[in-house]
């Protein structure tokens, strides 16, 4: 069995390391990919984590290659110690992302090669003398972040070297927007206002001049030449009805008119989010058309 030699990431690698990032993509948002450019921009700095990411002191990706090929990787950011860091990160080591290439018959020690950049990630942030070590999954794609279910040799091997899980789970959904209700017929006697909103596009439902709900969706979480296939993908940046107005149409009707200005915007795919505790809000999601991808498991940490 070969473990191959660990090295920081290297130019020349990038095309066989967006080929491992979007294998691990597309295992759970269906026909996504993302480009070599938008792989490269996230090792530089992560532009759609803008609070965040101004707080990264320090950044550093490690592979591994074994007989020519990039086997595994994995992408460190040590957060600051300022007080202009949030306290939740303030000081914290984390393993952005760590992917490899399952076993195969052809190829059979690829998981030595997962354990090995998994052993060199813990070794980089221990030296870096963080106050916490923590492990995520945010690959720059819409939807792949924290540890989904579709990747249990990622949750293998970082457990097997002590990271246990949070209690945060999250899960992810997709509806084709082409299968969502269209707004003609659900306006019950709603006024509905579009204006910006802070997570994108916003609908705000007026009954009687009060408000009673809003949706926003973001048509840009692509971003610029980052989403190398199917441009067009959207995801629900909030969603609220006031609960004296709720099973009254509302959601359904600000639904079916974000729908129908996404249609408008040659959108076909919407992502939305949410926990699994939240029973109601899930099976309504799931009427409108909604299918679960994933549920995918955050704030692993390790012990120090």
């Amino acid at each position: 069995m070969s473990i191959g030699e660990v090295r920081p990431f290297r130019r020349a690698d990038r095309d066989q390391l967006t080929a491992l990032v979007n294998a691990h993509v597309q295992a759970v948002i269906p026909g996504m990919s993302v480009s070599v450019n938008a792989v490269l921009s996230q090792l530089e700095c992560d532009p759609g984590e803008f609070i965040v990411d101004p707080w990264v002191s320090e950044r550093v990706t490690l592979v591994v290659e074994q007989r020519g090929r990039v086997s595994a990787a994995t992408h460190l950011v040590r957060y600051g110690t300022g007080t202009d860091v949030g306290p939740a990160l303030r000081g914290t080591g984390e393993i952005r992302w760590l992917i490899y290439w399952p076993d195969a018959p052809v190829w059979p020690d690829s998981s030595a090669a997962g354990a090995a950049v998994a052993h060199a990630a813990v070794a980089v942030l221990r030296r870096w003398q963080v106050a916490k070590i923590a492990a995520d999954g945010t690959l720059p794609a819409p939807g792949v972040y924290g540890l989904p279910e579709q990747w249990p040799h990622v949750r293998e091997v970082l457990e097997r070297i002590g990271f246990v899980r949070g209690d945060r789970t999250e899960v992810v959904l997709l509806a084709d927007v082409a299968s969502l209700p269209r707004s003609s017929g659900h306006t019950v006697g709603l006024d509905l206002v579009r204006t910006l909103g802070v997570s994108g596009t916003r609908f705000t439902a007026r009954r009687d001049g009060v408000e009673v709900g809003f949706i926003e969706v973001n048509t840009g979480i692509s971003g610029a030449g980052r989403v190398s296939s199917h441009e067009g993908w959207a995801d629900v940046g909030n969603l609220h009805v006031d609960e004296a107005h709720r099973r009254r149409g509302v959601g359904t009707c600000l639904v079916a008119r974000a729908a129908d200005w996404l249609r408008l915007a040659r959108v076909d795919r919407l992502l939305d989010y949410a926990a699994p505790q939240e029973v109601a809000r899930l099976a309504f999601l799931e009427r409108l058309g909604f299918s679960r991808l994933t549920e995918t498991a955050r704030e692993w940490q390790l012990d120090i």
